[in-house]
C-alpha cells in the first residue's frame, strides 16, 4: 500500500544516513587522529558537520522518489530541524579547533585565532562557519516574519557559498580521511553523489523538463471576482508524471520577473493534455494572473508533493478543504474510487471556489459533498471532534486529506487526533516555499 511506501520511504532515508555515519566514523577512528585530544575532539565535529551539510542537501534535493512518497513539506521540515544542528556542530567545531591548536601552541586563545585566519584552509572554513551562522540566524523565526520571502531566499542561496567554501576547506585540510585511499574514495563518493543528487533534482530535472514539454498558457478563466484559473498546454504531457493533489512551483516569465515564483496546486486531475492551476488573489504575483496574455511562456518545477491517492490505505475517503485550499481536493475528487465524502468550508456559498465543479464531480461519482458555511466567530464550528463525528460517523474507517488555512488545518487534525482516527490515515500538506 502507499502508506508503507511512505513509512518505507523514510525508513530506507535514514538508515542510508546512519549506515553512511556509522561507516565514516569507523574510517575517522581508524585514522582521524589529530594533534592533540582537543583537535581530535574538534575534527570530529567538522566530520560530522560536513555529514549534516550532506543531509541537508539531500532533504531539499527535490528527488522524485522521496518527495512523492513524503512530500516536500515533511522534507523541508526535516532540513530546517538538521539545519540547526549544522550550525551547532559548526560552531563547535570551529571553537573546539581554536582551543586545541591553543593548547598545542600554548598561545592565547585570540591570537591562535588570527594566526588561523592567515592560514588558506583554515580562513576558507571560517568563511563557511560566518555564512551558515549568518543564514541560521535569519532563518529564525523573528527575523523570517521581517523579510519578505524574495530577501529571505536570496540571503538563503548563500548557503551555496557556505558550500564551495566548505569543500574548499576540506579538499585543502590534509589530516583526514588522506593517509588511507579507500577512506578518501568513500568520503569524496560521498559528496558527489549528494551534490549530484542536488544539481539533478533542482536544476537539471526542471529545465530538461521544461525544454521538453514547453509550457505555454493556453487559457486564462476568471472564477470570481478573486479566483483565476490558468490553463497550461505543452507537448507530450502524457509522459508528464503529475498526479491529482500535487503542485508546481510555476514562473511565467516575460509577463512576471524570473525570481518571481509560486506553488500552486492542480485544480484538476492532470489528463495528459493540459495542467490547470487555480489561485486567489493573495499577493501581487497571484494577482497579476488574471491579465496574463494567452500564449505566455511558463517554467514550472514538479510535480511536487505527497498529497495524491498513491496515500490511500483504505476504500473509502474523507477530503476537507477550507476556501481556496480546495484545489487539490477537487483533483482528488476527479480520480477518487469507493466511498468519499467531502468537506468544504467556507464564510459564505459565495466563496465556494469550484463549487458547481464539485457538485457535479460529486453527483457523478456517488460522493457525498457538505458545504459548511458561517462565520467561526459566530459560532460556526464543523470541525470540533462532536461535529465532525456527527458528519462522518465512520471517520477511523477512512483515509482522511486535509488542505486548508493554517488555523483550519490544525483544528481538523486536532480533531482527528481527539477521534483517534490513525496518523497513517491522515494526510495533510503545507503548499509553501519556505
Amino acid at each position: 500500500m502507499a502508506a508503507v511506501g511512505a513509512s518505507a520511504a523514510r525508513a530506507a532515508l535514514w538508515a542510508v544516513v546512519l549506515v553512511n555515519v556509522v561507516v565514516v566514523e569507523i574510517l575517522f577512528v581508524a585514522g582521524g587522529a589529530g594533534k592533540n585530544d582537543v583537535l581530535t575532539v574538534g575534527k570530529f565535529l567538522g566530520v560530522h558537520a560536513a555529514l549534516l551539510m550532506m543531509v541537508q542537501l539531500l532533504l531539499v534535493a527535490r528527488v522524485p522518489w522521496l518527495d512523492r512518497r513524503l512530500g516536500m513539506d515533511r522534507l523541508t521540515a526535516w532540513h530546517r530541524w538538521v539545519g540547526f544542528s549544522l550550525l551547532w556542530a559548526v560552531v563547535l567545531h570551529a571553537t573546539v579547533v581554536v582551543l586545541g591548536y591553543a593548547t598545542l601552541d600554548g598561545a592565547p586563545v585570540l591570537r591562535t585565532f588570527f594566526a588561523l585566519a592567515g592560514v588558506v584552509a583554515s580562513l576558507l572554513g571560517m568563511a563557511a562557519a560566518a555564512v551558515v551562522v549568518t543564514v541560521a540566524v535569519l532563518s529564525t523565526r523573528w527575523a523570517r516574519r521581517r523579510l519578505s520571502y524574495e530577501t529571505w531566499h536570496a540571503l538563503h542561496t548563500l548557503l551555496y557559498l557556505a558550500l564551495a567554501l566548505a569543500l574548499a576547506h576540506q579538499f585543502l585540510e590534509t589530516t583526514t580521511f588522506t593517509a588511507n585511499a579507500w577512506a578518501a574514495a568513500y568520503w569524496w563518493g560521498l559528496w558527489i553523489l549528494t551534490v549530484g543528487a542536488f544539481v539533478g533534482g533542482r536544476f537539471v530535472l526542471p529545465l530538461w523538463r521544461n525544454a521538453y514539454h514547453r509550457f505555454r498558457v493556453s487559457a486564462v478563466v476568471p472564477e470570481s471576482d478573486t479566483v483565476v484559473s490558468v490553463h497550461v498546454t505543452g507537448r507530450h504531457l502524457d509522459r508528464l508524471p503529475a498526479r491529482a493533489g500535487q503542485f508546481f512551483i510555476w514562473r511565467f516569465p516575460g509577463h512576471n520577473r524570473w525570481w518571481q515564483a509560486n506553488p500552486f496546486s492542480l485544480s484538476a486531475a492532470p489528463d495528459g493534455r493540459s495542467l490547470r492551476l487555480t489561485a486567489k488573489a493573495a499577493g501581487t504575483t497571484s494577482a497579476g494572473l488574471r491579465a496574463m496574455p494567452v500564449g505566455t511562456r511558463v517554467f514550472a518545477e514538479g510535480p511536487y508533493g505527497a498529497f495524491t491517492a498513491l496515500q490511500r490505505t483504505r476504500d473509502a475517503a474523507l477530503l476537507v478543504a477550507g476556501g481556496v485550499g480546495v484545489t487539490p481536493i477537487r483533483a482528488l475528487l476527479e480520480e477518487a474510487a469507493g466511498d468519499v465524502v467531502v468537506l468544504y468550508r467556507v464564510q459564505t456559498e459565495a466563496d465556494a471556489v469550484l463549487l458547481a465543479e464539485l457538485r457535479d464531480l460529486a453527483a457523478g461519482r456517488g460522493a457525498q459533498l457538505h458545504l459548511l458555511t458561517g462565520r467561526t466567530s459566530e459560532g460556526a464550528r464543523p470541525f470540533d471532534p462532536a461535529n465532525l463525528a456527527r458528519l462522518v460517523p465512520d471517520l477511523t474507517g477512512r483515509d482522511v486529506f486535509v488542505c486548508g488555512p493554517p488555523a483550519m488545518t490544525a483544528a481538523v487534525l486536532r480533531s482527528l487526533r481527539a477521534l483517534r482516527v490513525p496518523a497513517r490515515q491522515v494526510h495533510a500538506e503545507r503548499f509553501s516555499l519556505a
